[in-house]
């Protein structure tokens, strides 16, 4: 299993950035990420210095959202529903994102879902409970 570290994360999407501003040849994954990428003007500052990058903190007492993280999370929901899993992930995001009439929004939603999942799991020093994250999936996709 990959496990990066923060800052392996950091140069991922500064590197993406800038190749693909530069138009240069990107890895699937990379393409993936600077679809998201380009979804999110608003975060181009905090990918254009690798180094400043580094170096800031997203404290949720700085009130600014951390880029990388919110990326992060649109990856790993891109990843969950080409694969479907947990199993059935996949028809909640489908009817998440003809609720929303938005695929961008869709994915919004199951963030919200996905992080009250991973925060339970830290709080309570438990595995993941993709079941609880895919019951709370349905309920806002109205299944």
């Amino acid at each position: 299993m990959f496990n990066p570290s923060q800052d392996d994360v950091r140069r991922f999407f500064c590197e993406t950035f800038r190749k693909y501003h530069a138009k240069e040849i990107l890895t699937p994954l990379e393409t993936i990420a600077a679809d998201w990428i380009s979804q999110h003007p608003e975060y181009a500052e905090d990918f254009r210095d690798v180094e400043a990058a580094l170096q800031r903190n997203y404290s949720v007492d700085s009130g600014k959202t951390n880029p990388f993280l919110h990326l992060s999370m649109h990856l790993t929901i891109a990843e969950q529903v080409t694969i479907n899993q947990p199993h059935g992930v996949r028809v909640a995001y489908e009817a998440l994102a003809h609720k929303k009439n938005s695929i961008h929004e869709a994915h919004h939603e199951m963030m919200d879902c996905l992080g009250e999942m991973i925060w339970n799991s830290q709080r309570n020093g438990t595995p993941p409970d993709g079941e609880a994250y895919l019951s709370a999936l349905m309920r806002r996709a109205g299944k």
